[in-house]
């Protein structure tokens, strides 16, 4: 577990984004990112648009994340100048690589797009022929081995280079299954407890066989130290969505790992203009959001910040529990989204609603309040929350089961 010395100790050349107090504890700011002000002209209003407290987490049908005040900023001053954006991607790959102590990195659109010019930079390698050549994989390595339990839909990311996927369940498996054709190993996070294969034999495996490993951690953060441990433990290649946790821009995400693949990876990017990555495109300001995200999320104090979370799951839980017939379990997921999340479940015959109704009546309601969960419950978590807003969830989620 990387410490918060640590942390502030690789981040002292970073400029002052609000200070210390003088406790030595990170300023509120820096707990939970200050939302940007909003603009003269409400632009979602004009178009007929409501918007909602969102008690769900970082779907991208909800738009991801809020970026703080110092990424929006960033963002804006990116569209005030032109730069030379192979450049703007080397400094800021550079800077990146220093902040997470790895080899490389690059901003990627999303972790869908890093995925996808991931693989294709261990296909191609710097030939440029090769690089034009996807998705036709004609004299390249194309397969790629992934456990029959990581086998999801974001695997179409990898198929978009014209690679196949090669499905094994076990280490014997995936090592009978490799062969001339195969160019990567990948390893899916989020579903780390469903595959047999863990990520040091994973890693093992691919060092045994001299194939580069990849691994998936799209929804990963936090925890922090998520972002440094698996370049340490060794995967070639790790993918990191920009608009979740880290709350850069929604469209972004981050390439960690070896320079020889990211820079591969990069041969496939815009402003190159015949390869299958072409409409992958990371503008420059999205490129500076990113950077400016990943200081910022860095510099937060994740205890403290846990602590809120902990405490706004609480408050909710405690007001839907004053109605007779409800039961609420407080679970963390293990991987992906892990964050402290709430449960809410009741006895129909007491509370006389279904949950799909509930959560219609909190969406239609003022404020509106975004949830998920299925035929038996309903889910919340705080993380996306402004400070303040669990106070009107617990109200509201109250309301409705009381007045069913």
């Amino acid at each position: 577990m990387i410490t918060r010395r640590k942390l502030l100790k690789s981040l002292s050349s970073l400029p002052v984004l609000g200070g210390l107090v003088g406790t030595g504890l990170l300023t509120p700011q820096l707990v939970n990112a200050s939302v940007t002000k909003p603009a003269a002209r409400n632009f979602f209003k004009e178009l007929g648009l409501r918007t909602f407290i969102n008690a769900a987490g970082t779907y991208t049908s909800m738009t991801g994340s809020l970026m703080s005040e110092e990424v929006t900023s960033a963002i804006t001053y990116g569209a005030t100048e032109y730069v030379d954006l192979d450049q703007l991607q080397d400094k800021v790959g550079e800077r990146i690589a220093e902040l997470l102590n790895c080899e490389y990195a690059t901003v990627s659109s999303g972790a869908f797009g890093a995925m996808t010019i991931g693989l294709a930079g261990v296909m191609c390698g710097m030939d440029n022929e090769k690089v034009s050549q996807l998705p036709d994989t004609t004299g390249l390595k194309n397969e790629v081995i992934v456990q029959e339990a990581h086998n999801i839909g974001y695997t179409h990311a990898l198929t978009n280079t014209g690679a196949k996927l090669v499905k094994v369940k076990t280490a014997r498996e995936l090592e009978k299954a490799i062969n001339k054709n195969t160019a990567m190993l990948w390893f899916l996070n989020a579903n780390t407890e469903e595959g047999e294969i863990k990520w040091e034999e994973f890693v093992a495996l691919g060092k045994k066989h001299n194939i580069a490993t990849f691994i998936d951690c799209a929804a990963d953060v936090p925890p922090v130290d998520n972002l440094f441990k698996f370049t340490k433990m060794g995967f070639d290649l790790v993918a990191f969505s920009g608009g979740k946790g880290i709350r850069g821009p929604q469209s972004a995400g981050l390439l960690l790992g070896k320079r020889a693949y990211i820079e591969a990876a990069r041969m496939h990017t815009p402003p190159r203009g015949t390869t299958i990555a072409r409409g992958m495109k990371v503008n420059k300001e999205e490129v500076l959001g990113m950077m400016v995200a990943l200081e910022m999320y860095l510099q937060k104090d994740h205890e403290k910040e846990w602590e809120l979370w902990e405490r706004q799951i609480k408050l909710i839980s405690d007001s839907a529990l004053a109605v007779e017939g409800v039961e609420t379990e407080i679970h963390v997921p293990p991987h992906a989204n892990h964050v402290p999340s709430l449960r809410i479940k009741w006895d129909q015959k007491l509370v006389g609603i279904s949950p799909e109704d509930a959560r219609k009546k909190l969406m239609d309601g003022h404020p509106a309040i975004s949830t998920v969960g299925n035929k038996e419950m309903i889910g919340i978590t705080t993380w996306m929350m402004d400070p303040g807003q669990e106070r009107i969830v617990a109200k509201r989620v109250r309301e409705v089961l009381e007045n069913s």
